[in-house]
């Protein structure tokens, strides 16, 4: 069992899965859903704070680098002509709504870096990301729980 919960943190601060994944895959692991739903979404709102951090400490150093420079401006071209207009029009709705939808690219990484791309205060873009975590986290939850309820009546 501790290595499900292990897991499903895994899973869920992973940018690959975040939430989405990890949440699903404690509860078909055969954890409880509020347990998965716990580990998953703690796992998923820690991301903006290492995120951040991991950004504010190393941008300024990799910057003189060709090759990340490269990647960064093609990363903020792509960010914001996706959808920066539809972040920067709405703000922290838009911000909290770009998180909380469970598509791919759509999670908190994307969030921290939409929020910095665009120029969204720290205080609230860690306010409108922990948000849309915790409705995305919560709706994957439910879909989850409700699916496994489904199948076991078949």
């Amino acid at each position: 069992m501790l290595s499900d919960i292990f897991q499903t943190f895994l899973f869920s601060i992973s940018p690959l899965g975040e939430g989405r994944v990890g949440i699903p895959f404690g509860m078909v692991k055969g954890l409880h859903p509020l347990l998965a739903y716990g580990v998953g979404t703690t796992a998923n709102l820690l991301v903006f704070p290492l995120f951040n951090f991991l950004l504010n400490t190393f941008d300024k150093r990799l910057w003189k680098f060709r090759p990340y420079k490269s990647r960064s401006i093609k990363m903020i071209r792509n960010a914001k002509n996706g959808v920066g207009a539809k972040i920067h029009k709405y703000g922290f709705w838009g911000l909290m709504i770009f998180v909380m939808i469970p598509l791919p690219f759509t999670g908190a990484y994307m969030g921290v870096v939409a929020g910095r791309v665009l120029n969204v205060e720290t205080r609230s873009a860690f306010k409108a990301i922990s948000i849309g975590i915790l409705i995305s986290s919560t709706l994957i939850a439910l879909a989850t729980f409700f699916s496994m309820m489904g199948i076991k009546l078949l």
